[in-house]
């Protein structure tokens, strides 16, 4: 059996995206939850102290997109990543620059499920990651089909930008009606709607002012 070690789902986006994943595709697993801020987390959180973190057996994987992969290696028939080679390669892309970028956007719109739905005003640098992205999810639906960004199946690419999605929602983001579309069919997945009522419900939440978001926001 495998275990996810996450941190609070209110906050991790990191966390969710390898959780709604294995959860989406069926991969069985044992949830153990971490909370920030807590003794623990340092001794749970693996050699870079940050979730999520798997573990098989002796092998432990950290980082959201290293877990990915390893998941799809580990079980194929999952279809993490598409079949068709130039579908494949175009959501590894897009997942990698999800990885590795968006800090206006991430910075600004933190994830937190249970905060109320307020509009934020953007930034500049999140006003523009925001036309990046949308623009990236319709070239994929309209390239490769939906309701997902790779055809019919939720996948590794899906996941990454799960946390976005929550992000829009929460912050009142105004996006076209293709992104809502998107949207749309990711809040429908039963493992999304799991994961935000178990976010909401949690003891550990912090006012704005009291927690250091960057940091909070890269584990």
């Amino acid at each position: 059996m495998l275990t996810l070690v996450i941190g609070n789902k209110n906050y991790s986006s990191w966390s969710l995206r390898p959780w709604i994943a294995m959860t989406a595709a069926g991969i069985p697993f044992e949830e153990r939850l971490v909370p920030f801020e807590t003794p623990e987390f340092r001794l749970e959180a693996g050699p870079a102290a940050k979730v999520p973190l798997l573990i098989d057996g002796d092998i432990r994987i950290w980082e959201s997109l290293a877990i990915l992969e390893y998941l799809a290696e580990t079980f194929p028939a999952a279809r993490l990543w598409p079949a068709d080679a130039a579908a494949r390669a175009h959501a590894r892309a897009i997942a990698s620059e999800m990885h590795a970028g968006f800090t206006g956007l991430r910075g600004h719109l933190p994830v937190n499920f249970a905060r109320k739905v307020m509009k934020r005003p953007l930034t500049p640098q999140a006003a523009a990651d925001v036309a990046r992205i949308e623009a990236m999810w319709a070239q994929c639906r309209a390239r490769f089909g939906g309701p997902f960004l790779f055809g019919t199946a939720f996948g590794a690419a899906d996941a990454m930008y799960a946390p976005v999605v929550s992000r829009f929602v929460t912050y009142a983001v105004d996006v076209s009606r293709e992104t809502r579309a998107y949207m749309d069919a990711v809040i429908a997945l039963p493992a999304w709607t799991q994961w935000r009522d178990a976010a909401v419900k949690e003891p550990w939440l912090f006012a704005e002012d009291e927690v250091d978001w960057p940091q909070v926001h890269r584990a």
